[in-house]
């Protein structure tokens, strides 16, 4: 197979070609070997590379799963797999190697997905560019001065350059959503508990982080989704099973939905007209496909959610290098993280207990008032980013407050879905210099609604990657 060739498809018309014994599971991956070693260069967006472990996985025999033979890509962050690294784009973990795979790596590896490295992600998934002094920056594929995102920025760069179809991508405050929007993919994050945290944990950064993946088509996303959701002993967080297949809602138009169109973020920040304009067109594509939109957005006054996240992540993440630390005899686990990480783990490490219990209060007040809402409608419409590009270096100030600052006023539509909980979608949109993508919001457990409508509007708007 081609690498060029190989570049044309989305992950299921690979596992067609596979079968159809067009093309061996072997073949497929060397295309993209191939194209890793062309493309990866200019872009490093993959950093730890394993594809000799991939070659033997092949031999051995893959499952037969849904993905049987499609090429993946791991972020460097959270998911263990077993015998290889996984260092959280940090210089903290290098060095570690987990012995045990995470359930959800298990159940990439049962779908038949053939994993040969891990992508570039911001330090501990905390910020919206991918530029750890770890691995140094991942640079977008349609102009090298800009970042394709972050904290997954490695993963959507590597799918929107045909490195591979789709790639796995967490997201606790846009971190799926934004790359995806600003690289021309589809990508979602599930409602809080859809996918599996363990064996080792319950949820990350406090049920405000999901895994799930970047992609080229909705269908790709829906059929993995299908392939991986679901309960695991332990789990915190528990969803009834869908009616019907993720992979079926995206291949038939949903029923006429009520949508509401939020134009300006929860913070008041400006939005570029780019944006503006693209939520609108996406407005009007609703429209004509039937569904009624009108103004709308849930009702967040009074709410600090700002600082709440905030004192959640940086807990979570205190917790998480201090017992990495205490295991392995390192006396000052702050030294070793970027700066401005840890000036967040400092800030929260000084609060209160009470501090924290009121943190998670303002979650779910969030969440019951975004639930509220979504009795009155099916969707929320909005930009995903209020900047439609986001230079390198941008987001790397040395001062705390402005860094934050400026994360606020690029995307300040998505983090109010992983208080609430709620599954969130960014679709591809405007294709000038960059890409834009526009974001929809679906209650609790509600992916087929988005599937559905996202599968529609790519039948009636196709988007070409790679």
């Amino acid at each position: 197979m081609r690498a060029d060739e190989y570049r044309r498809h989305d992950a299921v018309a690979l596992v067609e070609l596979v079968a159809g014994g067009e093309v061996t599971p072997s073949e497929v991956l060397e295309a993209a070997v191939a194209t890793i070693d062309a493309r990866n260069p200019a872009l490093n967006a993959v950093v730890i590379r394993f594809e000799d472990a991939a070659r033997g996985a092949v031999a051995r025999g893959l499952p037969r799963g849904r993905f049987h033979g499609v090429p993946f890509l791991l972020k460097d962050l959270d998911l263990a797999l077993a015998g290889q690294p996984l260092t959280h784009g940090s210089r903290l973990f290098q060095g570690f190697v987990p012995d045990r795979d995470s359930t959800l790596v298990a159940r990439y590896k049962a779908a038949g997905l053939v994993i040969l490295g891990r992508t570039n992600s911001a330090e501990l998934g905390l910020s919206f560019t991918t530029e750890p002094l770890a691995y140094g920056p991942t640079r977008h594929p349609q102009d090298p001065t800009l970042s394709p995102g972050g904290s997954s920025g490695g993963a959507a760069a590597a799918v929107a350059a045909g490195m591979v179809p789709m790639a796995h991508g967490t997201d606790g405050g846009g971190s799926i959503r934004q790359p995806a929007a600003l690289c021309g993919l589809f990508g979602l994050k599930p409602s809080r508990g859809r996918t599996p945290a363990g064996p080792d944990a319950s949820e990350t950064f406090f049920g405000l982080a999901m895994s799930h993946a970047l992609t080229r088509s909705v269908r790709d996303s829906a059929a993995l989704l299908d392939a991986t959701a679901g309960f695991e002993p332990g789990a915190l967080h528990w969803l009834p099973e869908p009616e019907r297949s993720y992979e079926s809602c995206a291949g038939r138009d949903p029923p006429r939905l009520r949508i509401a169109l939020q134009r300006r973020p929860f913070n008041g920040a400006s939005v570029d007209p780019l944006c503006l304009a693209a939520v609108e067109e996406a407005a009007r594509l609703c429209e004509d496909l039937g569904h009624h939109v009108e103004d709308g957005a849930p009702d967040l006054s009074g709410l600090d959610v700002g600082d709440a996240a905030g004192l959640l992540s940086g807990a979570f993440t205190a917790e998480r290098i201090s017992a990495f630390a205490a295991q392995n005899g390192i006396a000052d686990p702050l030294a070793q993280l970027e700066p401005l990480h840890a000036a967040h783990v400092r800030a929260a490490m000084v609060r209160s207990a009470p501090d924290l219990v009121a943190a998670l209060a303002t979650m779910r007040a969030v969440e019951r008032r975004v639930a509220a809402f979504f009795t009155r409608a099916d969707l929320i419409l909005s930009p995903v980013i209020a900047t439609p590009s986001l230079p390198l270096g941008w987001l790397s100030s040395a001062d705390p407050a402005e860094r934050d600052r400026r994360a606020a006023a690029h995307a300040p539509f998505t983090t109010v879905y992983n208080r609430a909980g709620v599954p969130a979608m960014s679709v591809p949109f405007a294709q000038g210099r960059t890409p834009v993508g526009v974001q929809f919001a679906a209650a609790l457990g509600r992916e087929d609604l988005l599937f559905g409508l996202a599968g529609a509007i790519e039948r009636a708007r196709p988007w070409v990657t790679a």
